[in-house]
């Protein structure tokens, strides 16, 4: 069984984020990159199944240099090979087409992506994936189990949850409930020596024509500033609450 786990380098959530070029470029100066946590969840999940079923598992990111270190920690943590495509992730289509364009001239039987990235929060990709290589895709996955040859997946679904059946090959989109934050594989040291001999390869993008530009971006307002009130004082608390927030 071979696995593709598509993963992005996103900012740590605790970092400070600016912009520059008069807002229209993000500042990465200072910033630490993390693995997107979505992706992380489906890397976990797939080393799982590597345990489970000897599966092969690749891991595949859209990416300049800087992504590097995410791929080396993605190897350290149990994939056995690391590609990544070079180039700027500037455009959903574009990094779909040249993920698609991958999976075509090598065959995957699970292609796992996370739901979204945490910096642009398009989720987008993995649906592009699945209608350019017409696949059958399933977005929201909290569970996965493979039988024989097909795969049962749980997904969240508008007030509820759905279990559904699908055939290899197929793409599934995860979150968090694939695996629990408490299942997440940190690196070992053994993991961290084996991943320096495992194949991590850079292929040149294709000639493709980015469809879609940020024209400027903007933080969002400050928070307004918080009145603290006495748990006591019930009288200032419905007068705020009516004269000022005005919501009683």
């Amino acid at each position: 069984m071979n696995i593709l786990v598509c993963i992005s380098s996103v900012p740590d959530t605790t970092s400070k984020i600016n912009f520059k070029n008069n807002n229209q470029e993000f500042d990465d100066n200072g910033v630490q990159f993390v693995i997107n946590p979505y992706d992380e969840f489906g890397l976990t999940k797939s080393v799982m199944l590597k345990q489970e079923l000897g599966a092969k598992v690749t891991v595949l990111s859209v990416g300049g240099p800087t992504f590097e270190p995410i791929l080396r920690k993605a190897l350290a943590i149990g994939a056995d090979e690391a590609v990544r495509i070079n180039m700027k992730p500037l455009d959903s289509f574009v990094v779909a087409n040249e993920v698609s364009n991958y999976i075509k001239d090598n065959e995957f039987d699970l292609i796992i992506c996370g739901r979204e990235s945490i910096d642009y929060n398009g989720g987008a990709v993995p649906g592009m994936v699945s209608e350019l290589l017409s696949m059958p895709f399933v977005n929201a996955c909290i569970g996965l189990a493979v039988e024989g040859s097909k795969v049962i997946l749980l997904r969240e679904i508008d007030g509820g949850k759905e279990t559904v059946s699908v055939n290899f090959p197929a793409i599934i989109a995860g979150q968090k409930g694939l695996v629990e934050e408490s299942e997440l594989l940190i690196p070992n040291m053994r993991g961290i020596m084996q991943s320096r001999s495992k194949p991590l390869s850079v292929l040149e993008p294709s000639n493709q024509e980015i469809r879609t530009n940020s024209l400027s971006f903007s933080l969002p307002d400050k928070k307004q500033d918080c009145t603290m009130i006495d748990k006591n004082n019930v009288e200032d608390l419905v007068n705020l609450l009516h004269n000022e927030a005005k919501v009683i």
